[in-house]
């Protein structure tokens, strides 16, 4: 859906430029890369949730046969606790320490040392030889017990941020923050009905295939180069930099290609390692984590307990909306409970709002970003509770959510006012849509509807173009390709130049042959990188022009270009024949030289994303299973530049809802150690779980970009958890408020 354009490429499905190299086993992933005389390196991982590491004993493993280097949390960078470290959005206090542990393990599987060995068999072996004397501490999982008074502190130095109340002592709530809009009270004095729920979540991970790996070398004269999967060379190289005490020009970070990331690659776990290692042995290092070092090490997402509260007039109108979100933030500050916060109501006109977010710490792994981070748990709590006032209110829940939709001119209750927006036009797509009309089997099917929003951002992107000689040309950017960004960086350059899209390539620059650019993530990447692209490839069309006009001996201003030739612009111009790109790289000699364009930018003006979702389930109730039977996705995604890839990213994101809806859960056992790591205990969906994943794609220009890009790849998660509980409810009349909806609560819940 969306305005009729003539574009060749844009709103094209072009053929990806990387899938040939990755259907045929050429692509090359962190765990690829070798060097001669490479090392192998491992990690000593605590067996405790929390503990006082007393000492620890290298010497045996160091003199085992193959080690050639060890190293403690003695060897990074001792970074103060009382001032801030940024690196991007990441504090590299915790950061640093979340990579290696100093005075204290704060969860099971955090690393306590490391070593490099000639062969991965040595290393292993070397591990058991490392004697680290543990006083296990008492430890703290649930969010809510560690905010009682009396809970297992993990951090003497943590105080409660934003919160002038709060007593001047040790606490696990590392920070407060509080949203208002208009006058509370008076809100909820004004409404006739008033829902008031409570939702848990359980942590969940990304789920990504490829595990976390990287290979450094760090040369004689202390210059280094790194290869790793990450969503960010730049931050690669920076957060290592910081960490071992490397001057940023000493170190090369090259980025491979990325087996799924979803944020939970927007962070370093091994690299600084190899670093350390790499420089002690000299020698190559190389680390790859197993899965069961994955889930037990890397930042799944926040586990939450949190409590909604909307009311509404008889009329349908919301009149005050009212929420509390307390997040597990893992071992060290940094949860998403402020985007949670933020994008809680968003979606929503409302006058009269508050919402309070509180980060806390547990002995768990640093939670990391997950696909919108914060707000699928809010959108579950939302969501739900809309749906609940709608049925109370005996009006469809897509009337419901039309009536309070959030327009242009709303402003949201997180501070800004929306330019142009999509929400209203995704949920009357949906409400058009067959399959919300569509009669249901039989009497355990149920359907639900939600909602979600994303802010999309924009920042820092550089982009190169250059012609080639024979008139081909090269885009090149700064961010890794984690959902079809170079797809999308070749439409818009062929269609600029108006040459065919197999006559443009596209790879990412490493760290030094690209210039800055922040990391893949947050949707930002075609709105940010494609501003850069598209300017740079402006550029290059001015050139062209410049170029013709000196063959022709005219003014620039005399030459137009379109259909990749530049053409005379009138009769003033002269009786020339159309010069085509080919042919003006072919005499770029004669005319100035090479022709090429690079733009480094700070993009602004990204633009939020809506999404409605359709589901219906059924549900056993034998057995408690519930089965997704039909679901559609409906988004506005501003201008789909590759549609196939827009279309995949919204698939994508609701297999994911439905795994956290359903099935995922971090499970832990009476020593707080975590019992599923691993996908045969963890239970991500498969194809057999899914139904075709039927998507809408609304188009709602963005003004702020050149082609009217918003972010896609974010919001899609948000809906799915409360369109399955939704869908859950009017199938059986169960609501469930606590994630996933596993088969053995829905039992339980059937059976009360």
């Amino acid at each position: 859906m969306g305005e009729e354009t003539n574009n060749r490429w844009i709103g094209k499905n072009t053929i990806r430029p990387d899938g040939e190299d990755k259907v045929t086993g050429r692509a090359t992933f962190g765990a690829d890369f070798a060097q001669p005389g490479m090392l192998w390196g491992k990690v000593v991982r605590s067996p405790h949730p929390h503990a006082r590491i007393r000492s620890i004993d290298t010497a045996r493993a160091a003199a085992a046969p193959g080690v050639k280097a060890v190293m403690t949390g003695d060897d990074l960078v001792h970074f103060p606790l009382d001032t801030p470290v940024m690196v991007g959005p990441a504090d590299l206090r915790f950061v640093s320490r979340n990579v290696m542990a100093r005075d204290k393990a704060l969860y099971a599987g955090h690393a306590v040392a490391a070593v490099a060995a000639t062969t991965p068999e040595a290393a292993e072996a070397a591990l058991e030889l490392i004697e680290v004397e543990y006083e296990p501490l008492p430890w703290v999982l649930d969010v809510e017990e560690a905010m009682q008074p009396d809970a297992p502190v993990l951090h003497d130095f943590l105080r409660t941020a934003g919160d002038d109340s709060a007593p001047d002592a040790p606490t696990n709530v590392a920070s407060r923050m509080t949203i208002t809009l208009g006058d509370i009270d008076d809100g909820f004095a004004e409404a006739d009905v008033v829902i008031e729920r409570h939702f848990r979540t359980k942590p969940v991970h990304q789920g990504y295939i490829e595990p976390h790996a990287c290979l450094v070398s760090v040369a004689a004269d202390g210059r280094a180069t790194i290869w790793s999967s990450s969503q960010g060379q730049f931050m690669v190289r920076n957060a290592t930099a910081r960490m071992t005490g490397a001057r940023l020009s000493d170190i090369r970070a090259i980025p491979a290609e990325i087996g799924g990331g979803f944020g939970g690659k927007t962070i370093v776990y091994l690299e600084p390692l190899a670093y350390v290692l790499s420089h002690k042995a000299g020698a190559p290092v190389k680390m790859v984590m197993t899965r069961e070092e994955v889930f037990r090490a890397t930042g799944p997402t926040s586990g939450s307990s949190n409590t909604v509260k909307i009311g509404a007039r008889r009329d349908g109108r919301i009149v005050a909306a009212d929420a509390t979100f307390r997040f597990q933030a893992g071992a060290f500050p940094g949860s998403p409970v402020r985007a949670a916060s933020n994008c809680a109501f968003a979606p929503y006109a409302i006058d009269n709002v508050r919402v309070v977010g509180y980060d806390v710490v547990a002995n768990r792994p640093k939670c990391n970003a997950y696909r919108a981070p914060g707000s699928p748990i809010a959108a579950f709590g939302v969501e739900s509770v809309i749906d609940e006032l709608a049925r109370e209110l005996e009006i469809d829940p897509i009337d419901f959510r039309l009536e309070n939709a959030a327009r242009e001119g709303t402003r949201a209750a997180y501070g800004p006012t929306y330019r142009r927006i999509g929400y209203e036009e995704t949920l009357e797509a949906a409400r058009a849509h067959p399959h919300y009309s569509a009669s249901k089997k039989n009497g355990r099917q149920g359907r639900g509807v939600a909602s979600g929003f994303w802010f999309n951002v924009g920042g820092e992107s550089s982009a190169h173009v250059n012609v080639n000689e024979d008139g081909t040309v090269a885009v090149t950017t700064g961010h890794p390709d984690i959902g079809g960004s170079r797809a999308s960086m070749v439409n818009i350059v062929a269609e600029t130049l108006g040459i065919h899209y197999r006559n443009v390539s596209a790879q990412v620059g490493d760290t030094n042959t690209i210039g800055f650019s922040a990391s893949t993530g947050g949707s930002r990447v075609t709105f940010s990188a494609g501003t850069a692209v598209s300017e740079a490839t402006e550029r290059v069309v001015a050139q062209l022009r410049e170029r013709a006009a000196i063959l022709w001996d005219i003014d620039s201003e005399a030459v137009d270009w379109k259909d990749g030739h530049a053409h005379p612009a009138g009769s003033n111009a002269g009786d020339f024949e159309p010069l085509s790109l080919a042919e003006l790289a072919a005499q770029a000699a004669r005319t100035g030289g090479p022709i090429a364009a690079q733009v480094s930018v700070n993009a602004q003006g990204a633009a939020p994303a809506f999404a409605t979702h359709v589901c219906d389930v059924e549900v056993d109730t034998e057995t408690g299973r519930v089965e997704v039977v039909r679901y559609t996705a409906v988004q506005d995604a501003g201008r789909a530049i590759h549609p196939g890839y827009v279309e995949g990213q919204m698939q994508g994101g609701v297999a994911q809802g439905i795994g956290w809806a359903l099935n995922e859960e971090y499970i832990f056992d009476d020593s707080g150690r975590l019992e599923n790591p691993g996908f045969l205990d963890y239970r991500i969906p498969v194809a057999s779980d899914l139904p075709m994943i039927d998507t809408v794609v609304v188009e709602v220009p963005n003004d702020a970009h050149p082609h009217g890009v918003r972010g896609v790849g974010e919001v899609p998660i948000a809906p799915p958890m409360a369109a399955v509980a939704n869908a859950i409810h009017d199938a059986v009349g169960l609501r469930l408020r606590d994630l996933p909806m596993s088969p053995p609560k829905v039992l339980a819940a059937l059976d009360t």
